[in-house]
């Protein structure tokens, strides 16, 4: 397994801290100090036969995001993300090519067009679903594969990985844990949506997995007029669930929850389960939630990088940054490996995969990202680690 987070030097943080803008940042890698130049050294002619070496291949990789347009805000500290990836992990022969997707497929198609004239041999984005499936046919039709932020798992394959937080590995991660502790009768609470399908689907999927059964799935409009309509249908069931996986975050989670409470699925006897919807501070001021179950990245290690991204640009991250963090690492990771081709798709997948800010996970020949993940528990002072993250696949038996 390769941990892609090294130590950020205490030189480079000084450096930053003094206001480097983009260019100067990505550039700086590259660059040798400023010292005086030795003596100049008096060397034999060489045979014109002898083989001179060869310099090292500079590694190029494209990093697709919206950094104008409505979606500014959240690209742009993916970028300061993925800059400090470069700073903690990437060597000298490689090169990371920011372009601007400006939030649309049209504009990530171009994007990637422009980057892969440029030599890129890696994409790295762009982070949403439809700029995605426009890169998709740029990227395949020169041979270079696709590291996206979207969280849409039908993209996933042919040469394109979803690093987004699909709901998939969360729910058999806490319906595995919640099965350890007895309980075999699952029902879903979810929206009509996209997601809600997602989670559903999960839930049936690990249920049966292991050894459990989903007895009832509730649906409901997404925008959720009334939680009190759903919550009476699960209370209501002829038999007691022994969990309810909750398919929302947010208002609407607390919402749903409350509702719960209030139509008599008792939260001291009914265990509640989330996804990754859940990591948010808070969650635990409404009572009907505190005790529940959720899976998502181990908060440690991402705790440290929100403390050094907050001082090195004076603002707090967006939860997305990690992925640009990650995924850059990834890039720089297998860079510094070296070899032809360092981003083919035997080492994209190795199978012992590789440590992040966000924890363990690997890249599926399907498409896949699997993510090692924490079970939490709510308590109303915040969340705390109920199971924590493997640190290698063995621990998962996969």
């Amino acid at each position: 397994m390769a941990r892609l987070a090294t130590p950020f030097s205490r030189a480079l943080r000084s450096r930053l801290a003094r206001g480097l803008g983009v260019t100067a940042v990505l550039a700086l890698a590259a660059c040798a100090p400023n010292v005086a130049a030795p003596p100049p050294v008096v060397q034999a002619p060489q045979p014109p036969s002898a083989v001179q070496p060869m310099a090292p291949q500079v590694q190029k990789v494209a990093l697709l995001l919206p950094l104008t347009g409505p979606s500014a805000g959240i690209g742009q500290p993916m970028l300061d993300a993925a800059q400090l990836a470069l700073f903690d992990v990437a060597g000298e022969t490689f090169q990371l090519l920011p372009r601007d997707t400006k939030g649309t497929p049209q504009g990530a198609a171009e994007a990637a067009r422009q980057a892969l004239a440029e030599g890129a041999r890696l994409i790295v984005g762009p982070l949403f679903g439809q700029e995605v499936q426009a890169v998709k046919p740029v990227a395949a039709g020169a041979g270079v594969d696709v590291v996206a932020f979207t969280t849409d798992a039908t993209l996933a394959g042919n040469g394109t990985w979803v690093m987004g937080f699909v709901p998939l590995d969360q729910v058999q991660r806490v319906t595995g844990f919640a099965r350890s502790r007895g309980v075999t009768r699952f029902v879903a609470l979810a929206p009509r949506s996209p997601y809600g399908d997602a989670v559903v689907g999960a839930l049936q999927t690990a249920a049966q997995r292991f050894g459990g059964q989903v007895a009832q799935v509730e649906r409901y409009e997404p925008a959720l007029a009334d939680p009190a309509v759903p919550a009476r249908q699960v209370a209501q069931a002829p038999v007691a669930p022994q969990a309810v996986m909750l398919a929302e975050g947010g208002e609407k989670l607390r919402a749903l929850g409350a509702a719960l409470a209030a139509n008599g699925v008792d939260p001291g006897r009914v265990k509640l389960l989330g996804t990754g919807l859940w990591d948010e501070p808070g969650l635990g001021r409404e009572p009907a939630l505190v005790g529940a179950w959720y899976a998502a990245p181990a908060p440690e290690q991402r705790t440290d990088f929100e403390t050094r991204f907050e001082a090195l640009y004076g603002k707090k991250p967006p939860r997305l940054a990690t992925l640009a963090y990650d995924a850059t690492a990834l890039a720089g990771t297998l860079a510094r490996m070296g070899g032809v081709a360092p981003f083919d798709r035997a080492n994209l997948t190795n199978p012992n995969g590789f440590a992040g800010v966000d924890g363990l996970f690997r890249l599926r020949p399907n498409g896949a990202v699997e993510r090692g993940l924490a079970v939490l528990e709510i308590t109303p002072d915040g969340a705390r680690v109920l199971d924590p993250a493997p640190q290698t696949w063995e621990v998962l038996g996969q």
